[in-house]
């Protein structure tokens, strides 16, 4: 049975990469943890395709990393996923007639996993510490040159203060950043790193039991949680690279929940498995590195986009319109700052030879990076190869592990890859796309440099009236595509997979990015 579930809007700030990185064991304490629980009563069992690649609340920006940040820690103000917001650590957040000034409150008696009192001065370290720029994901806490302020009122409240207007800081400074406790984390020297070495205390639904890289992490259920103890008391992420194991522990029972692909369901036992479709406004696309030699001519650039056929690469991931929209500029479809109006590079085999021609480029070889463990991703590179292939571009497949694509990409100047399939759940707000597509911007992974597009970043971002501001987006859409440096080609539903004998998954709130809002609401039959 497919439950639909429609969540109009992007939710959070944030790039996201289904990645995974190899470290050395963490764990919580030394106990160790069934794995294989799923007929247990007590415990909900969860399938996740690698391990967090960041476990920092600070730096932390992929799916599964912010998955178990979401586990552990709570934000002030939750996105969900109709674009609505909700108060979780806050009880009221308030804006200034003069636009400058940005006041929460807390609700009462707030406590930390560990059982002390969370308050205005945990609030107001987490942000001084996000803030600062050597920690690395600072951005949407500056306004152009100039940083946010943090100020304690009292106990329980604090103030933002602007050092401008700005539209995006008012919808997004309460929403983006998970509090964390200053007893605890103020000896931390470096909030730059993946992993903090320090045990977890937040004030999430769950508490940190045990991690194994490779295997599993392990939580518990945090008793001082401010919305009542969970109804299931452990929760248990298993890792499991491969998509043909995660299917068959899903069938098995060995798991109660797992992603599949639209083309997977017929696999699954509708009387044991429910499938829930909703949409997370993410953009998959291919990257052009405009940093390798190969990329850096803006016509070669527009030639592999008009080669390829984005149409044909979502019917062979996702079966049917049922299940994706097609983009076609940086913002989802259902953004409402999205234009289509946008050069779309519909398919022109011979425009796309007449560009290389005038490039005076020839028997070209590129190589295309890609997450070897998901399926969509490899049927897509199979794709972008055979296409290519009709305008004499040669196309080298280089599958490998997530996190270590994009651990490569991020690095200044990196040539090593031409190309690379990846995407992203960014937000309500266009501004917060500048992490990507800003020069040297943290996750700009294309390499790509304009001082126009940064400008219209810049205008954008401080403009109130709202026509104005959709003329200035619609302006910076138009620009990137021309660029011909990313080729968005999807806007896919995401499918949980679910043993029935788990309810509540309303409640419990499918959304982007997090998978749900609220994994303490599930029950178990």
């Amino acid at each position: 049975m497919i439950k639909k579930i429609n969540l109009v809007a992007a939710f959070a700030a944030l790039s996201v990469f289904l990645t995974a990185c190899g470290a050395n064991k963490t764990t919580a304490n030394t106990e160790t943890t069934q794995t294989t629980s799923s007929l247990n009563s007590d415990t909900f069992t969860y399938a996740i395709d690698g391990d967090p690649t960041s476990t920092n609340p600070i730096t932390s920006s992929d799916r599964w990393g912010l998955t178990y940040v979401n586990m552990i820690y709570s934000p002030l103000v939750r996105v969900n996923g109709d674009g609505t917001y909700e108060n979780v650590l806050a009880d009221s957040v308030s804006v200034s007639e003069d636009g400058l000034t940005v006041t929460v409150k807390l609700k009462e008696n707030l406590k930390w996993s560990d059982g002390e009192s969370l308050d205005a001065d945990d609030v107001v370290f987490t942000y001084n510490t996000k803030a600062k720029k050597e920690n690395g994901n600072f951005s949407n806490l500056w306004i152009n040159d100039n940083q946010i302020e943090f100020e304690k009122v009292d106990d329980l409240t604090v103030n933002f203060k602007l050092p401008s207007v700005s539209a995006a800081a008012i919808n997004n400074v309460a929403t983006l950043t998970y509090i964390m406790p200053e007893h605890v984390y103020s000896t931390v020297a470096d909030f730059s790193v993946n992993e903090l070495e320090i045990s977890p205390v937040g004030s999430g639904p769950y508490k940190l039991k045990e991690y194994k890289r490779g295997e599993y992490i392990a939580f518990e259920a945090n008793e001082n949680y401010y919305d009542g103890i969970a109804n299931i008391k452990n929760v248990i992420f298993r890792i499991i690279n491969n998509a043909d194991t995660r299917k068959l522990a899903l069938q098995t029972g060995e798991v109660d929940a797992s992603f599949v692909l639209p083309s997977e369901i017929a696999d699954l036992d509708s009387s044991k498995i429910n499938t829930y479709a909703y949409s997370e406004n993410r953009v998959g696309y291919l990257g052009l590195n405009t940093a390798t030699e190969a990329l850096k001519d803006v016509k070669v650039r527009q030639a592999i986009l008009y080669a390829l056929n984005k149409v044909e690469m979502n019917t062979a991931a996702y079966i049917s319109e049922e299940y994706y929209q097609l983009p076609y500029s940086i913002l989802p479809p259902n953004n409402a700052f999205y234009t289509s109006d946008v050069e779309k590079y519909e398919q022109n085999i011979e425009k796309a030879k007449e560009l290389l021609a005038e490039a005076n480029v020839s028997g070209l070889t590129l190589n295309l990076a890609f997450n070897a463990s998901d399926t969509a991703q490899t049927l897509q590179a199979t794709l972008i190869q055979q296409q290519l292939s009709q305008i004499g571009i040669t196309v080298e497949l280089a599958g490998g592990e997530g996190s270590a694509i994009f651990a490569e990409l991020r690095k200044e100047g990196s040539t090593f890859y031409n190309m690379f399939l990846g995407g992203y759940i960014m937000g309500n707000d266009p501004d917060q796309y500048k992490a990507l597509f800003t020069t040297g911007a943290r996750a700009n992974y294309f390499q790509y440099k304009n001082d126009v597009t940064d400008k219209l970043f810049e205008d954008g971002a401080v403009e109130l009236d709202e026509t104005k501001r959709k003329e200035i987006y619609n302006n910076l859409q138009n620009e990137l595509s021309k660029q011909a440096f990313i080729y968005p080609i999807v806007d896919n539903k995401k499918v949980l997979a679910v043993n029935n004998r788990i309810e509540n998954i309303d409640a419990a709130g499918l959304i982007p990015i997090y998978t749900m809002k609220d994994m303490s609401k599930l029950k178990i039959k």
